[in-house]
């Protein structure tokens, strides 16, 4: 979407919105009035009234006219706005300031962080504060503000309760940490039969949707790294990665396709799971079913078409598809016969590559089949890569035709005559060449990929001279999908979407958004597109633009329908469900009944975090140093932020590691001792953990946290941006990592600054620089190759790699809820001779300094660190000193006698809009400063290393609690029920006939009539069974095909479409001169099916749904054939005139024409 983006941590969504109510200070509930002097509160000293007052509030603003006339359509650019009191500049806040006078005096929470381990630290006097006590009036410093805060790049993110400005989802899996899931990231995911099955990297997992309501904790799922939130879930054995997955509810199975080649099955039918007591019933591991090698690479798509075969297609154009009689055959046999069963299916497939190779030239692009799609309406399947389509006969298998994605047929091959011409002589090959194939097939396999290969590489060549471009590579197809009323639809790179008819034909394209899309969906009369950049979009049938939301911090990779819902997975791991009616009415109700019940979900956690910045100057610290420094700080954080400037500096040293920096190498010897040695200082491995950490030149910044901490903590990515020689060259510059802590994302960013009294205005364009481009992503994204991290995080970086950024062009900085800059900033102090700055220094007069620091005056101005906090500085300048010498009197005395500059220093800035904010959802992250000081007595370097304490409050959101409210929501809520049956009425629909008798290659025609006044009916015709007339008339027990599929002697076109109310549409009912079936081994075909002349008789039914409903009324249409030889029998002519009294006469039989608007002549019709 064009407009401003809103984005949070998935967080995120967790939050949305800052409350701009000027009032909501006073009148919102008690839990933390952030005034650095009061403790926070724990949920259980939350006064009712007060909550009361709060919610009102809430949802006032939450029902404006700007949410309730549908804001998922592109708010406007000034859609959040802050009505605020801006901060007065230059403003100290004490403690005396930020009281909040209406609230009584709270208790503190339990603390979320123990320090209770760090016995080894020495305790000072700045180590005395515990967790109680962090946010006592008595430690909190006064603070500085700069201006500039609040407005364009530098506008707090959004957050909230619940997001105004999407839809309210059902969070099925909470965002986990990426760090959790290494070898088990969702890919792909479906629903069927009440079920949503996700394939991962390790196998599979299914979620029941009558579960999802329920709470997560006790289910054995929830012990999971990362799922601790999900809904309960039900996981398979370790198997090779799971690349895609097909459901067939026919058979109650779903069938995974495989990294390794193999095809899986599933049964639908597991155990319950429950949680009895404190004990959990059931939800243990399940294993697969019928398995085979279905190919030599991974299995790329799947499809089941509607005749019940299940096709799979891999790399180098390869398709094979797998008979349903085989894999029926195979699944009737016993557990002990699952080897013979698998080996049946196995070599039953039929290459369809080899179907349409011609005198050694093959018909398809020899390029990887990433789409399979099957259109049950026509029974045709479709084929497809990045750059051209195929198109086939779902029943006969015959290829019809290729064509690529601007609709130009490819005419590289008659495929019609050339197949008469060469059928025979290729038969005979196949069959003789089948006693030795192994050794045979394996040489001309080897010999036709590479033929493939190069024709493929010749065909690209050819595509690009002849397009006198490379443009193609950038209008790649990247999803495919197909609506109820037979039309096609493909989405690409920059968001083109272009609309197919059922034969391949191009209709119109369009693009609604600049953004890869990366998944489509359908249901009813919509279409659902999903972006790289995270928005997914709403269309009608016709392609106009319903709406759209951005629905996760990432990717949307899959979508799917299932139990009235359309959920969405992430690149991340996160999947959500959204109402199919969605944007509507519904979604007003269920934010405000949802914000409403925000306190029984809402959760409070607190910690400290040290921030720590040093100048090294090339040096190595003592280790006395380090605990100077660090170590006794460290004893009441959770968190230690590290960033150092000159680690390492020289001509040549910045030369390499520019050099390093463009193959995405970063590091050195000097930076390793730096982690190695204050990881010790940290006892890292008992107490700290380190998290990260980036190296850029002479700049590196590292993060440790305490070990019970560690599993809050995740998604760690790094950033780096060079500022020194024209931007390229890191003596200058930032180093960045980004991680998550509760669901909250805090950036922690490292600079140096531009040197010399008068580059001011360099330093001020540095900072910018930084803020601006600073992208944060892992090494294997090569479009960033600076972009590293720790070899902590680097092992992630192979995976799930794929990120988004803002749409509107936001710095990722400005998505955080916390930032904290710390480093050789090099602002100086002005006006002031070396002379008159010593003695103010030796007087401790720093009143009197600050007034001449460079930097307090350009935040003053609005010109740098718009809107960052400082603490009140009572530190002496921290450079610039000789080494090694102690004391005051260590400032530079060489002939430069440089003048003493605070130029080391932290600043910050978390969710506040205002001095006076509570934490909260609104605003969910909420600092104050403990502790800012420089430990004068090192003397190590020219300049002192600085440190500040942190007292951090972060609200976060229990999604196991608030995914149980939003079931009872919409499951006991009247207006939430009374809505979802409005639109999810069913129209009411009848059919012309109730049974149908075919033979000799007749056809039939099946009139459905839409009888509503208003909404539209979409049909399906599935087979529910099939059977055949035994001896004594009566017919065996009915058995469907997969996927409920049609035998092959019957064609029911189309088998889907859209009804209009009042009108009529015509279906096709052919028997099909199909009673011969040949069986192939290996791909060859061995014999030939006996002809079965037995009498047969499938029931048809036709499935009527409404725009939105998941309810189904049902036509059952009972189909005969009757042999032809039998005809002539008396008694098959009576059984003939008993069914045939129920059917329109022949005279109404004729060619299917459109849907036609009279109504008049089926008045009397009804349904069976």
């Amino acid at each position: 979407m064009e407009d401003e983006r809103v984005e949070e941590p998935e967080e995120e969504s967790r939050g949305g919105g800052i409350d701009n109510n000027p009032s909501s200070s006073s009148s919102s509930p008690h839990r933390k009035a952030h005034s650095y002097s009061l403790p926070p509160i724990g949920r259980s000293d939350v006064g009712t009234t007060p909550s009361i007052k709060r919610n009102a509030l809430r949802k006032h603003s939450l029902d404006e006219d700007r949410i309730s006339s549908n804001p998922f359509i592109f708010p406007s650019k000034n859609h959040h706005h802050h009505h605020h009191q801006p901060l007065q500049l230059g403003q100290f806040f004490t403690s005396d300031h930020l009281r909040h006078h209406n609230l009584p005096k709270p208790s503190p929470p339990r603390s979320s962080c123990s320090s209770s381990d760090s016995s080894i630290f020495a305790d000072d006097d700045d180590s005395n504060n515990n967790t109680d006590s962090f946010s006592s009036s008595s430690s909190a410093i006064p603070e500085f503000v700069g201006s500039g805060g609040g407005r364009g790049i530098f506008k707090l993110p959004l957050r909230a309760a619940v997001h105004p400005n999407r839809p309210p989802s059902l969070e099925l899996r909470p965002r986990p940490l990426r760090e959790t899931q290494a070898g088990s990231f969702l890919r792909t995911v479906v629903c069927a039969s009440g079920q949503i099955w996700a394939g991962q990297e390790s196998g599979v997992r299914v979620w029941r949707i009558e579960d999802v309501y329920c709470k997560s904790e006790g289910f054995r799922s929830s012990k999971i790294g990362g799922d601790e939130e999900a809904a309960p879930f039900q996981e398979s054995s370790h198997t090779s990665p799971t690349v895609c997955l097909v459901a067939d509810g026919a058979s109650r199975l779903v069938w995974s396709g495989h990294k390794d080649g193999k095809i899986r099955s599933w049964r639908m039918d597991l155990p319950a799971v429950g949680v009895v007591g404190s004990e959990c019933v059931g939800g243990g591991v399940f294993r697969e079913g019928l398995a085979w090698q279905a190919h030599r690479a991974p299995v790329l798509a799947m499809t089941m078409t509607s005749y019940g075969d299940l096709w799979s297609s891999s790399e180098g154009g390869v398709i094979k598809a797998w008979p349903w009689e085989a894999i029926d055959k195979s699944l009737s046999l016993s557990t002990e016969e699952r080897h013979m069963a698998a080996l049946l299916v196995e070599r039953s497939y039929i290459d369809l590559g080899s179907q349409v190779t011609v005198g050694g030239a093959s018909s398809l692009p020899a390029s990887d089949v990433k789409y399979l799609l099957s259109d049950n309406s026509r029974a045709k399947v479709w084929s497809g890569g990045y750059q051209s389509f195929a198109l086939w006969d779902a029943r006969t298998k015959e290829l019809l035709k290729v064509f690529g994605i601007d609709g130009q047929v490819d005419l590289r091959v008659d495929i019609s005559s050339a197949q008469d011409t060469y059928a025979e002589d290729e038969m005979k090959i196949k069959i003789a060449s089948s006693s030795k194939k192994e050794k045979s097939q394996g040489s001309m396999s080897f010999f036709q990929r590479s033929r493939n290969a190069l024709m493929g590489a010749a065909d690209a060549v050819r595509r690009v001279a002849a397009k006198g471009t490379i443009g193609d590579d950038y209008r790649r197809t990247e999803s495919i999908a197909i609506s109820v009323d037979g039309t096609i639809w493909t989405g690409g790179t920059y968001g083109t979407l272009v609309q197919w008819d059922g034969n391949g034909n191009r209709l119109q394209e369009f693009n609604h958004l600049r953004s890869s899309v990366q998944c489509l969906c359908t249901y009813g009369t919509r279409l659902w597109v999903g972006y790289i950049s995270g928005t997914i979009q709403v269309l009608d049938l016709e392609g106009k633009l319903l709406g759209g939301w951005v629905a996760h911090s990432s990717p949307v990779i899959k979508m799917t329908v299932g139990g009235g819902y359309i959920f969405s997975l992430a690149n991340h791991g996160g999947i959500r469900g959204w109402n199919l009616s969605s944007p509507g009415p519904l979604d007003i109700i269920l934010r405000s009944e949802l914000a409403s019940k925000e306190m029984s979900y809402f959760k409070l956690e607190n910690f400290k975090i040290l921030a720590g910045t040093w100048n090294v100057g090339q040096e190595r610290a003592s280790h006395d140093s380090l605990i100077s420094w660090l170590g006794s700080a460290a004893s009441e954080a959770c968190i230690v932020v590290v960033g150092l400037q000159e680690v390492e500096m020289g001509a040549g040293f910045l030369a390499m590691a520019a050099a390093k920096e463009t193959v995405g190498l970063e590091g050195s010897a000097n930076g390793q001792w730096w982690l190695d040695n204050i990881g010790k200082t940290l006892d890292e491995g008992k107490t700290f953990e380190r998290i990260g950490s980036r190296q850029l030149a002479g700049l590196l910044i590292a993060i440790w946290a305490r070990k019970n901490l560690r599993q809050n903590i995740g998604d760690v990515d790094a950033a780096a941006v060079p500022c020194g020689f024209g931007r390229a060259i890191g003596n200058k510059g930032a180093v960045g990592l980004r991680i998550r802590v509760y669901d909250r994302i805090m950036c922690f960013v490292n600079c140096h600054f531009a040197a010399h009294l008068e580059a001011v205005n360099r330093r001020n364009s540095d900072f910018d620089h930084v803020y601006r481009t600073m992208v944060f992503s892992r090494a294997s994204n090569g479009l960033n190759a600076s972009a590293g991290s720790s070899s902590a995080v680097q092992l992630l970086r192979s995976t799930n790699a794929a990120g988004a950024h803002s749409d509107d062009g936001r710095p990722e900085l400005s998505e955080a809820d916390m930032v904290i800059f710390l480093g050789d900033f090099n602002y100086r102090l002005h006006g002031i001779s070396y002379d008159e700055a010593r003695d103010f220094v030796s007087q401790r007069s720093f009143d009197w300094l600050r007034e001449k620091d460079q930097l307090r005056a350009e935040m003053k101005a609005g010109k740098v660190f718009q809107g960052m906090r400082e603490g009140h500085i009572k530190f002496p300048p921290t450079y610039k000193f000789e080494r090694h010498q102690a004391g005051l009197s260590g400032y530079d005395s060489s002939e430069k006698r440089r003048i003493p500059a605070w130029c080391d220093r932290i600043l910050y800035r978390d969710s506040r809009s205002v001095s006076v904010a509570e934490c909260s959802l609104e605003c969910p992250v909420v600092s104050s400063i403990s502790q800012y000081n420089a430990c004068m007595d090192v003397t190590d370097s020219d300049h002192k290393p600085v440190r500040c304490i942190f007292s951090v409050d972060i609200a976060r959101v229990d999604e196991s609690i608030r995914r149980q409210e939003f079931g009872k929501i919409v499951l006991s809520n009247e207006k939430v029920r009374s809505l979802l049956e409005e639109v999810g009425r069913v129209p009411e629909t009848i059919v012309s006939t109730n049974n149908i008798i075919l033979q000799n290659q007749d056809t039939l025609i099946l009139r459905i009539t839409n009888k509503g006044a208003k909404e539209k009916a979409m049909f399906e015709i599935i087979c529910e069974g099939r059977s055949t007339m035994k001896e004594d008339g009566h017919a065996s027990e009915h058995r469907a095909r997969g996927s409920f599929g049609f035998p092959r002697w019957l064609e029911v076109t189309p088998a889907a479409g859209v009804i209009k109310p009042g009108q009529i549409v015509e279906v096709s009912v052919h028997h099909e001169d199909f009673h011969t079936l040949e069986e192939f081994v290996d791909g060859i075909p061995q014999n030939w099916w006996c002809e079965d002349t037995r009498d047969k008789e499938v029931m048809l039914l036709v499935n009527v749904t409404g725009s939105f409903s998941t309810e189904v009324k049902t036509h059952r249409i009972r189909v005969h054939h009757c042999f032809s030889s039998k005809t002539t029998r008396s008694d098959s002519r009576e059984s003939s005139r008993r069914i045939q009294s129920n059917l329109l006469h022949r005279s109404d039989f004729r060619r299917i024409g459109s849907t036609s608007d009279v109504i008049d002549d089926f008045r009397a019709l009804h349904s069976p």
